[in-house]
């Protein structure tokens, strides 16, 4: 279909050709008999914050593996920031994942773990907490956790510690933040707050964000390019594009309902 290259969604789509913060090139997966991801393709520039979707075992948690060098491709490229992947470029890149279990014993506090990012506090037990605390506290404003500094992490709850999984993230460095289904678990109001979280971080960071997410209806309200995948790469677009009743019918290959936009919420697809 023709475009009129005036218009916002093509102005969107040439403004997603800048330099690359994530190239993927014909990305493949098989576990066994299963091909997971079917050459893969993702191009995104710096600064968006682009979403995932696609229906259960579509291969986005593998896609975001392999941006972390975590699964090993059977064909195909992967680069970070221009570069292969490294451990010096992984420094740029923080990763929270969908769930992540604690094991009750595990004894470290939120102080301690967030101390062990940076380099001036990963000595903590030689510091004192004050010390500590000072160098990492604006950050904690930010990110909301300052009140958990004495909890033990393995007590805190599924949306305390995602948000001290970003923090950490966000004491070094951090160019790219990859988030996979960080609102499992989280409350309805709580999901909303954490999204708003999301974004505000994005522009005072000036970070590349990749969420993978089934609500629907914070993708459209936060992310700035979708990509529908179910093995390989449906569509993508502005989430006006992406977010109709074809493009969903063929990223989740059943019928789903419209997505509409509106301030009383959206109908999901499942």
């Amino acid at each position: 279909m023709a475009h009129d290259h005036d218009c916002p969604q093509c102005q969107a789509a040439t403004a997603h050709t800048g330099s690359a913060v994530v190239e993927v090139r014909d990305a493949r997966v098989s576990f066994g008999s299963a091909k997971v991801l079917r050459g893969v393709n993702l191009n995104i520039p710096k600064g968006e914050i682009v979403a995932l979707i696609g229906p259960n075992g579509s291969g986005k948690t593998t896609l975001l593996r392999a941006l972390l060098g975590l699964q090993k491709l059977d064909t195909g490229d992967v680069r970070l920031f221009g570069q292969p992947i490294t451990p010096k470029t992984l420094c740029r890149v923080g990763y929270v994942p969908q769930k992540l279990m604690l094991e009750k014993t595990f004894a470290l506090s939120v102080r301690e773990f967030l101390a062990l990012r940076l380099k001036q506090t990963r000595h903590w037990f030689w510091q004192s907490r004050k010390t500590v605390a000072e160098r990492i506290r604006p950050l904690l404003v930010e990110i909301g956790v300052e009140a958990l500094l004495d909890r033990p992490l393995a007590g805190l709850s599924g949306g305390q510690l995602q948000r001290v999984l970003i923090a950490f993230s966000l004491l070094h460095n951090l160019e790219l933040l990859l988030l996979d289904e960080p609102t499992a678990g989280v409350d309805t109001p709580g999901e909303q707050t954490f999204y708003e979280l999301i974004s505000t971080i994005h522009q005072t960071h000036r970070l590349t964000v990749i969420l993978v997410s089934h609500d629907l209806s914070m993708v459209f309200r936060h992310a700035s390019w979708v990509y529908a995948l179910n093995g390989k790469i449906c569509c993508e677009g502005t989430p006006a594009d992406v977010m109709n009743a074809d493009s969903l019918k063929e990223a989740y290959g059943i019928h789903v309902s419209p997505y509409h936009h509106h301030h009383h919420g959206a109908t999901h697809a499942h």
